[in-house]
């Protein structure tokens, strides 16, 4: 099989899987400890793999600028890309953690022009940032009454954070060239992402939450344990690696589809029509960014060599 289309059904099953996790992550952490629940999906994962890896003989060379370089990618992507939103979903619904997660790529793409000084945005990507701060307005509209909740408040907020500690992850790995093995920088990834999420655990975690997990909370943590870690985020490496940053951000248009779907299907969370439109208006406006940032891209290598 041909290696891009291994990229194009791995970015298929990331579209799925990582939008069911919202839900099992939310029923998770109404369980576990928040934070404990995201780091030991985590440590289990990254350390499974490492083992794989290892007994395989398919890992590369590793010394301390490696490992310090994949225990940054973990902490930025998993332990404040994950671990925030794991907490946040104590508080906020899982639909709206999605929707807020999916102005992702809007915010790859500011990461990767704020760093080029050269690169300004072009008129698509203006218009596609209004019309996706536009779409979260109208679902905040929908949960105003919420907003005097001051955890309520914090959960949008560390959600936020949480894009931006994903985004810049994700700017990092492709910055970083073609690696060694990706399975290896997966399993670092994993693992020093779930120890940094022990160590905001050992600080805000409530342990006598573990005497209230039933067989719910325990298939939620398996679920996303070998699924939204190890399958989806050792997918998503690969998608990085073979496909254009743009597309491989293009999940982030069905995620929060599927997270809203399930979360009113499943823990009837607010589903209405102004809910859709807010969906519909965003997803435009992640697509307005991404087209923009391909017109640039065009435009550059369209340009004609100096002679």
């Amino acid at each position: 099989m041909k290696t891009q289309t291994k990229a194009y059904l791995a970015l298929t099953f990331i579209c799925i899987v990582w939008g069911t996790t919202y839900l099992a992550m939310r029923v998770g952490v109404s369980q576990f400890p928040a934070f404990a629940f995201s780091a030991i999906r985590q440590t289990i994962a990254g350390g499974g793999l490492l083992l794989f890896v290892w007994l395989s003989g398919k890992g590369g060379t590793i010394n301390f600028a490696y490992l310090r370089k994949h225990a940054f990618i973990g902490f930025m992507m998993i332990t404040i890309g994950n671990g925030l939103v794991g907490w946040a979903e104590m508080f906020i619904p899982s639909g709206l953690a999605a929707l807020i997660c999916a102005m992702m790529p809007v915010c790859v793409v500011l990461i990767n022009l704020a760093s080029k000084a050269e690169e300004k945005p072009n008129a698509l990507i203006y218009a596609g940032l209004l019309f996706g701060v536009g779409g979260l307005m109208l679902v905040f509209r929908e949960h105003v009454a919420d907003l005097v909740n001051p955890d309520y408040r914090m959960g949008i907020l560390l959600t936020f954070v949480a894009i931006v500690g994903w985004s810049y992850g994700s700017v990092s790995i492709r910055r970083y060239g073609k690696p060694e093995s990706p399975l290896m920088n997966a399993g670092f990834h994993l693992f020093f992402g779930g120890i940094g999420i022990w160590l905001f655990s050992f600080v805000f975690d409530d342990y006598t939450r573990f005497s209230t997990v039933d067989w719910q909370g325990m298939s939620a943590l398996l679920y996303v344990t070998v699924f939204g870690s190890l399958g989806a985020f050792v997918c998503y490496l690969y998608v990085l690696q073979h496909l254009p940053v743009g597309l491989a951000s293009i999940y982030a248009y069905v995620n929060p589809l599927v997270a809203v779907l399930l979360g009113w299907w499943i823990l009837d969370e607010k589903l209405n029509a102004l809910i859709a439109l807010a969906f519909v208006i965003t997803v435009v406006g992640i697509f307005m960014v991404n087209k923009g940032y391909k017109v640039k891209a065009y435009k550059a290598l369209s340009k004609p060599a100096a002679t």
